[in-house]
């Protein structure tokens, strides 16, 4: 709401003349216009973002005016389009959601267990220090061939880098959250007689929640752009592939806008997970409990 909020000299601060009134500052707040409440809006200057890079794609698509080597974006929608019709897409995409969410899952409660014991013991923080420096720099792909040994052309073997592409990240988030709680805080909860889980679960992990979340983000990150390396190399099982096996396929075919789409598909999972999922759940934990990073 805005306010013109001119000075009277007759309710003026005490020892002020009317001439000392005549040159104070006028306070105006102006309403602000429809274009600016509508720019400070996130979501409208996103969808702004996203509209400028569609342009360009389409721009450069035509001006290049080669699909084979750079489809425009029309081009590619309509590939979309066909490949949800016929179904295609729509199955290749439900069996890559399907296998993420088996390895992503699996990754957090590993993550949960590992970070538990290290909050508790001196023996799990060393172990969770010594093996997060072991395994978070080594690249998810590279255990693929030794996924393929244990594990064979399979769901399994995608899961196990999936889960190793989480565990990590998580880990070492949660474990860093932890030991950033303050000290009050763990001794109002060992006062009144909070102890293991329960002590993790009403002290340090709403404390540390804005970390877990940081982590969580980045293991799904992670996982995501894992499984899809993962399937460009074999599919989830002899002829059920999921995305990436689905570009992997358009490309040898030639079909590039095929190829695009799927990449499409890709980055929109991605937009829709980090601006619904992981955006929900932030609302309803660290802003609503007042422990956002500011």
């Amino acid at each position: 709401m805005s306010l013109n909020l001119p000075l009277d000299p007759a309710a003026g601060r005490p020892g002020m003349g009317t001439d000392d009134l005549a040159r104070e500052p006028v306070v105006v707040l102006r309403p602000r216009s429809a274009w600016r409440r509508l720019w400070d809006s996130t979501a409208f200057r996103r969808a702004v973002i996203l509209l400028v890079l569609a342009l360009c794609w389409e721009g450069y698509g035509r001006l290049l005016h080669d699909p084979l080597l750079f489809p425009p974006l029309s081009a590619t929608l309509a590939a979309m389009a066909d490949g949800v019709r016929d179904g295609t897409l729509l199955d290749r995409t439900a069996t890559s959601l399907r296998v993420l969410a088996a390895g992503y899952c699996a990754g957090v409660v590993a993550a949960i267990v590992l970070t538990s014991l290290a909050v508790s013991t001196r023996i799990g923080s060393d172990l969770v220090a010594t093996l997060t420096a072991m395994f978070n720099p080594l690249p998810a792909v590279a255990l693929l061939p030794l996924a393929l040994l244990w594990f064979g052309l399979g769901m399994p073997s995608l899961v196990f880098v999936i889960v190793h592409s989480v565990l990590w990240p998580l880990a070492l988030n949660a474990y860093s959250g932890f030991l950033s709680v303050p000290e009050t805080q763990r001794m109002v909860g060992r006062n009144i007689g909070l102890r293991g889980v329960a002590y993790i679960a009403l002290i340090l992990i709403p404390a540390a929640f804005p970390s877990i979340l940081a982590g969580l983000k980045i293991g799904w990150a992670f996982a995501w752009r894992t499984l899809i390396a993962a399937e460009l190399v074999f599919g989830v099982s002899a002829r059920s592939g999921g995305l990436g096996w689905f570009i992997f396929e358009n490309r040898n075919n030639l079909q590039t806008e095929n190829v695009f789409a799927g990449l499409l598909t890709v980055v929109l999972i991605g937009l829709i997970v980090d601006s619904v999922f992981f955006r929900t759940i932030e609302a309803l934990t660290v802003r609503r409990w007042g422990t956002a990073a500011t």
